[in-house]
């Protein structure tokens, strides 16, 4: 008969554990929170030390009386929500209600899902950590006084249905900041020579170095002239060889960041749905005969550290499988990425490295085995010996210029015969190899080829480069970099145009308000130092109640100024010339969640919509009567379609171009992927590639 009660988050978890603990023990799931503030009002006793007034959520009462009643029947009741503020506050809220006692040693936690972890998690069961608590419950508090105090405002001045908050102002600006930076930006022209190698049957690129000694950009096309006159015609002299062994060290394991930024990059998943995808590793995935197992460690954490046990397994399988040149002399110690790092658990890899994906693939959905995939490679590789590159640089002398040749081998792949960490402007790393060459070879050229440039403005914002620079500026933690991104899309503050961010009117008008009259909430580093407080609080080395005093001692004189002066203001639709086929009045463009829309300025009597069309120029493949036009789908992803629908059901995902197949006549099409793009015939196997300036000039 079971003497003690288990208490989880997740039914899969309770489910996994359950397995773990055998007979003697009864597993349930709290279902999250079971406590959090009033929804209906702000909550919070600020006059009386912050005091918080906790409710219990809605719809947990048949969840919160099965678990009294399950207490009541055993010796000992254990919590073992996820080892993180959150989880430490789950457990306390618990702890509270089924009237345990302050010093019971009824908190476990654990750092990965397996048997021994779990087994061994029960034999050291401790105390509740108030220090953690009150970490939570300090941010809990901060911002529900920053979005309960400032939303109203924004809903009396602006509009219904807007909200401030301390991590989310600061994303919005930082979208809004980068799009003004691109629309102040200012084109600067410059060139490139890039002369047409050939040596031993080998060909190979030299690019223009320097003039008369002098490295010297090449502005304009008189620039280019100047160089071409002094190259004189005269071939290519070697003057210089330079040959050198590279080092290059494997990316270390992931954190929260790290991991939802190479998702993004390598497998195209917005942060929500690799959190989302994650917690199921970390949950646990029935194995067969192996039973339901947690594949991945707990999938919030900003440490880079791993276990010795891990990496000892690690040593042995890369051994085993690849050789022990793979293995460093050393093992890897990756330091905190920040100063503000909690070492409280491990970096994000796998339970047991021997269960590598392959293995896996017949238990794991398609969105669970690439991200456990990824998830393992990063692991593996940053247990493995660096790549050793060798180097070639040459210059080449012609008439009085410089121009320069760079190549470079992989030696000894090392880590690199497992893993390559991604980048946000989706480069493909190229080796290029160079045929041997000597000082005092000659070598004629084949085509001298100038080419004008201008410079790119800065990229805008996706998720993966967004999450990195809140993370680079001590923004927000791991758990709340996903829940951020998602509730300035749905305030409509944000919209996104190919899967990067572009700010709206709303989001504009909303920030301008917060810098005028709550500047320290839109400020970076004020942000930033706030997250280092509550660390503080954490570590035991500050009183939460003191940091939301000193934080609301300005903030309640900010609020005081924004209700006298801050303006009521009317946000205009902008007028379409298109008319509402439905009631006759104009279409007013709205801006949705995947970007802009029409919808009837009748609204709420009139509810029609139409997405907004775009005239690629084409003429239809299917019916030659209609033209191509390029529209949204309900999830935001472009397609293209003929404008005659119904009359004509032509559809595509890429882009047609109208350029005939110089092999069958048909359609080429544009297929766009992260390494570039080309064009490829929908009837044979033609291809070819496709120019990207923009990609250009990023690689």
């Amino acid at each position: 008969m079971a003497d003690s009660l288990v208490i989880v988050e997740s039914p899969a978890k309770a489910k996994t554990i359950g397995k773990y603990l055998g007979s003697k023990y009864i597993v349930k799931a709290s279902m999250g929170h079971i406590r959090d503030l009033p929804k209906s009002q702000i909550g919070v006793e600020v006059e009386n030390d912050f005091n918080p007034k906790y409710i219990t959520i809605r719809g947990k009462g048949s969840v919160l009386k099965e678990l009294k009643d399950a207490s009541k029947k055993v010796k000992h009741v254990f919590l073992a929500a996820d080892p993180d503020r959150e989880g430490e506050a789950i457990a306390w809220h618990l702890a509270h209600y089924l009237e345990l006692n302050e010093g019971d040693t009824c908190r476990v936690v654990f750092n990965e899902i397996t048997k021994q972890a779990v087994k061994d998690a029960f034999k050291s069961p401790r105390k509740i950590n108030m220090d953690l608590v009150n970490a939570q419950q300090a941010r809990r508090i901060l911002d529900r006084l920053v979005g309960y105090k400032i939303s109203p405002l924004l809903w009396k001045k602006v509009k219904k249905g807007l909200s401030a908050g301390r991590v989310q102002s600061v994303a919005v600006k930082l979208i809004i900041d980068r799009e003004n930076e691109i629309d102040a930006f200012v084109p600067e022209e410059y060139w490139s020579i890039t002369a047409k190698l050939a040596q031993n049957g080998m060909n190979f690129d030299g690019k223009y170095f320097s003039i008369n000694g002098v490295k010297r950009e090449l502005n304009k096309e008189a620039d280019v002239q100047e160089v071409l006159q002094a190259m004189g015609g005269n071939p290519f002299s070697v003057v210089e060889v330079k040959e050198k062994e590279r080092l290059r060290n494997p990316a270390p394991p992931f954190i929260t960041s790290s991991l939802q930024q190479e998702a993004a990059r390598k497998i195209g998943f917005r942060a929500s749905k690799t959190m989302s995808v994650a917690q199921q590793l970390y949950e646990g995935v029935e194995l067969g005969k192996e039973g339901t197992v947690g594949l991945i460690t707990y999938m919030r954490t900003d440490s880079t550290r791993i276990s010795p046990i891990a990496q000892e397994e690690a040593k042995e399988y890369i051994t085993e499988k690849y050789g022990a040149d793979f293995v460093p002399e050393q093992p890897r110690i990756y330091t905190k990425k920040n100063s503000n790092a909690q070492d409280a658990h491990e970096a994000i890899r796998p339970t047991s490295i021997l269960r590598d994906p392959e293995s896996m693939k017949p238990f794991l959905s398609r969105d669970q085995l690439r991200l456990y995939k990824l998830v393992w490679e990063r692991f593996t590789s940053s247990q493995m010996s660096s790549a050793v590159l060798d180097t070639m640089t040459v210059d080449m002398a012609s008439g009085d210029t410089i121009f320069r040749a760079n190549g470079s081998k992989v030696k000894f792949a090392g880590f690199m015969k497992v893993y390559v960490e991604g980048n946000d402007d989706g480069a493909v790393e190229e080796h290029k190899f160079l045929p041997p060459l000597a000082v005092g070879d000659i070598i004629a050229s084949e085509s001298i080829e100038p080419k004008q440039h201008f410079t790119q403005p800065p990229p805008r914002y996706s998720e993966a480069r967004l999450v990195r620079t809140l993370e680079e500026l001590g923004i927000g933690r791991p758990s709340t970099y996903a829940p951020t991104l998602e509730t300035i899309q749905k305030r409509g503050y944000i919209a996104m145009e190919e899967k990067k961010f572009i700010p709206t009117e709303l989001g504009d008008l909303v920030i301008q308000l917060m810098e005028e009259f709550f500047p320290e909430i839109l400020n970076a580093e004020f942000t930033a130092n706030m997250e280092g407080n509550l660390d503080q609080v954490e570590e035991g080395t500050e009183d939460w109640v003191k940091v939301l005093a000193t934080f609301y001692e300005t903030f309640e004189k900010r609020l005081e100024v924004a209700e006298d002066e801050m303006k009521e203001i009317e946000i205009q639709d902008e007028v379409s010339d298109e008319i509402c086929e439905k009631c006759g009045k104009h279409l007013v463009y709205k801006m949705g969640r995947f970007g802009k829309f029409l919808a009837c300025s009748g609204f709420p009597d009139c509810r029609n919509t139409k997405p907004i069309v775009k005239d690629i120029g084409v003429a239809c493949p299917k019916c030659a009567e209609g033209k191509i036009i390029e529209r949204r789908s309900k999830k935001g992803r472009f397609f293209y379609g003929c404008d005659q629908y119904p009359g004509c059901d032509y559809v595509s995902w890429d882009k047609p171009t109208g350029k005939p197949c110089p092999n069958c006549e048909s359609m080429l099409v544009e297929k766009r992927n992260r390494s570039g793009a080309k064009l490829q015939c929908v009837t044979c196997d033609y291809s070819e590639e496709v120019l990207d300036d923009d990609h250009e000039e990023q690689a």
